[in-house]
């Protein structure tokens, strides 16, 4: 099944739901990474849910969200960019820490997140300054604190179900599924809780998936009853990261002279990995002395 993520909305335009499956995109972040189960499981549900986010909350093709997750647990920091356009990559801190299943038998995303910490969401327009969020972990669990944020900080009554199943042979199904009380049913108590009941009563995202279900079928079982109507255009998701060896090169650049005649001297060139994507950029001399000569010769032309 391909990644791909489509919208909808229900109760007369007063739900707006955003459904995604990001399969592949979290094989290719377990595989570049080599990432544990539990780790795979944190950064899937991560990127799953700043997909989602990105969809249901920006709207030029620019905007990005980025999610930042800094809690007490082994695993680190869990970063995730991703974009209206349908792109996302991500990294967590500690890629190989591992820890027994949770007391449901479930990868235990809370305990190696931790529940004492900090989730920073920033929204990116592409113009002007980022919008800023911070609110504190109440699980660890990823979905439940990005939930409590929409509530707390957007002041939107969601649902948010992310999940990741990842085996011996690795993820074999991976998404998730926003649903949100827009403000002209906020007030309507009966639905809010006619959605918190179904919401309930799912075992979770991925054994739907598994079962051989599509996003429209999700959402038909959940929403059709209540004036579904989904969205025609559906938008194709990807892991894809925007480095590039031209940006390492300014980046080593901005080192200065004396450090790059050092990488010379020392390494006959440079090795620089992308922290996002794990991809491996290799400078040579060559290209060093030439960054070299480019200083020089900025440096003379702001003289004159």
């Amino acid at each position: 099944m391909a990644d791909k993520l489509i919208r909808a909305t229900a109760a007369q335009g007063g739900i707006r739901a955003v459904g995604v499956i990001t399969t592949n995109l979290t094989e290719e972040a377990r595989q570049r990474h080599k990432l544990s189960y539990v780790a795979t499981a944190a950064l899937g549900r991560t990127m799953t849910a700043g997909l989602l986010l990105s969809s249901s909350m920006m709207k030029t093709e620019e905007s990005r969200i980025n999610i930042k997750i800094e809690g007490n647990g082994p695993l680190g920091r869990v970063f995730v960019d991703a974009g209206v356009d349908g792109t996302v990559r991500g990294y967590v801190q500690n890629p190989q820490i591992e820890l027994p299943p949770n007391k449901m038998g479930k990868l235990d995303v809370g305990g190696a997140v931790g529940k004492d910490g900090y989730l920073y969401v920033i929204r990116d327009v592409g113009f002007g300054f980022p919008y800023s969020s911070t609110v504190e972990l109440i699980s660890g669990e990823i979905g439940d604190d990005l939930a409590n944020y929409l509530v707390t900080s957007e002041q939107t009554p969601s649902a948010l179900l992310l999940g990741v199943f990842v085996g011996a042979n690795g993820v074999t199904a991976a998404g998730g599924l926003l649903l949100q009380i827009l403000p002209k049913a906020a007030r309507d108590e009966s639905l809010i809780t006619l959605l918190e009941s179904r919401v309930a009563h799912l075992s979770g995202f991925t054994p739907l998936l598994r079962a051989g279900k599509n996003l429209s079928e999700i959402m038909e079982e959940l929403l059709g009853d209540l004036d579904l109507a989904i969205i025609p255009e559906t938008k194709m998701v990807r892991f894809q990261c925007r480095c590039s060896f031209d940006r390492v090169l300014g980046a080593l650049k901005m080192l200065g002279t004396e450090e790059l005649t050092d990488m010379i001297d020392k390494d006959e060139g440079a090795e620089a990995t992308c922290q996002f994507c794990n991809e491996i950029y290799r400078a040579s001399a060559k290209e060093l002395n030439q960054l070299i000569l480019d200083i020089e010769t900025d440096s003379r032309e702001k003289l004159n």
